[in-house]
């Protein structure tokens, strides 16, 4: 085991990986910036260094700054959270060139899984099903550009190879528009992620995002610890999440889940990683994987009873996973939601300082945030304060506590997405399960405040 990690990220998942390094023993040493300086992790931190001024490229995303604040304080290993640089291939492998672990995957597998293009084609290959769509980018050729869409059929999305977090992406529904749209997709994909290539999809309708947890270590074991529905979601951002997905049968958890593990083995990938689908008619369709934790692990965490956290820094040390598929058991339900610093209703971001923060509790509520009474919110970074996570025997047992959680939880000084969430948790169709990706939307459309 690493005798000192280095926490290269901020807010709750950077206090998430503290608090896991301080069960396996081991010092985390805490990176932040100027505008961080007041986060509880910092106050906690047996080791704390300032990486640069508060903009994001002058500190967190600020390689050999990281980098150096590793090598002064004797680090061993870099965790990197998630956003940031945590699916950056050139920073994984800077980091273990500079003779430090990264926990995560191989610089190889970030590269595969990151071009959405190339992951396609390696899933395909691992017999994972994915959308109909161009078998890679599309060419320049508008003749060709317009037969692979008929060929997939109306509507069609267009996909940024390199996008991610709901970026690079516009929905097509006639041929008429389809160049101009694939035009003006690479034009945006070279401008937000130096890479113009663009790929099409058939536009499914009225899916579910339903995701797939594994962990994987170096000696060729890996596990799936079920599955997560993340479908309530605005402009492609995730608002709630929770495991299981109700409705799902199991049969088909359980092969699309053997699939994912195979897929792992196949391309030899480590750490904790995450398989992206959308579910449709009983369907599951590939659209991409994350190289990294996900915010809403805890929620698997809760119905596996597996730390995720511990379990990444552990299979990056060389340790073999400490149980095999056949340990994993499923228990209850669990919900998440995210907080967030911004307007409920019109999402407009609201830093400021939490004039009083007062967490709920309660059997089976867990809340992960770094923020206390007193804390200044930062213009700077995701409006993300926290979450609060809720674990009950059952879906309605799980409802029940988290609409008692929200109700206890009180944030003042700033506004925040909790009466969003206080109405959601007495919505008929959320409250049923099985939303599609479109219906939050829809539900605020109809609820403007």
């Amino acid at each position: 085991m690493f005798k000192k990690i280095l926490v290269a990220n901020r807010g709750e998942i950077a206090l998430r990986i503290q608090r896991a390094c301080r069960e396996l023993g081991v010092k985390a040493v805490m990176v932040y910036s100027e505008a961080d300086r007041e986060a509880k992790y910092v106050k906690l931190a047996e080791e704390a260094v300032c990486i640069g001024p508060a903009p994001s490229p002058q500190s967190y995303l600020n390689m050999p700054a990281i980098i150096s604040a590793a090598e002064v304080t004797d680090a061993e290993a870099i965790h990197p959270g998630y956003g940031f640089l945590s699916e950056n291939a050139d920073f994984a492998e800077r980091v273990e060139k500079s003779g430090f672990q990264f926990i995560g995957p191989t610089p190889e597998s970030i590269r595969i899984m990151g071009d959405k293009v190339s992951a396609k084609q390696a899933m395909i290959k691992a017999g994972v099903p994915c959308v109909p769509g161009s078998e890679g980018e599309l060419p320049d050729d508008p003749v060709a550009i317009r037969r692979t869409a008929k060929s997939v059929g109306y509507p069609v999305i267009i996909k940024a190879a390199g996008g991610g977090g709901g970026r690079g992406m516009r929905v097509v529904h006639t041929e008429a528009a389809l160049i101009n749209a694939v035009q003006m997709t690479k034009a945006e994909a070279g401008a937000a992620f130096g890479n113009p290539a663009v790929y099409l999809e058939k536009f499914l309708q009225n899916p579910r995002h339903v995701e797939i947890q594994i962990l994987c270590d170096k000696h060729k074991n890996a596990v799936y610890l079920g599955e997560r529905d993340c479908s309530m979601q605005r402009r492609h951002q995730k608002v709630i999440e929770e495991a299981p997905a109700p409705g799902i049968p199991r049969k088909l958890i359980e092969k699309i889940g053997e699939r994912c593990v195979a897929a792992c083995k196949r391309i030899g990938y480590r750490g904790a990683g995450t398989f992206e689908f959308l579910y449709e008619n009983g369907e599951f369709y590939f659209i991409e994987m994350n190289t990294r934790v996900q915010v809403e692990h805890p929620v698997t965490e809760l119905i596996s009873g597996v730390d995720i956290v511990k379990t990444q820094i552990m299979v990056a040390a060389g340790e073999k996973l400490p149980f095999a598929q056949r340990d994993v058991v499923l228990r209850g339900h669990a919900i998440e939601c995210r907080v967030n610093a911004e307007d409920a209703y019109k999402f407009v971001p609201s830093p400021g300082r939490i004039t009083m923060w007062h967490a709920p509790g309660g059997p089976g509520v867990r809340v992960d945030s770094h923020v206390y009474t007193n804390y200044f919110v930062p213009p700077n970074y995701d409006s993300m304060i926290g979450k609060i996570i809720v674990h009950g025997d059952t879906r309605e047992q799980a409802l029940a506590r988290m609409r008692t959680a929200l109700l206890e939880t009180v944030v003042e000084g700033i506004n925040t997405n909790i009466p969003l969430h206080r109405e959601l948790m007495v919505d008929a169709k959320f409250m049923a399960g099985g939303t599609n990706i479109h219906y939050l939307e829809e539900w605020l459309s109809h609820h403007k405040r």
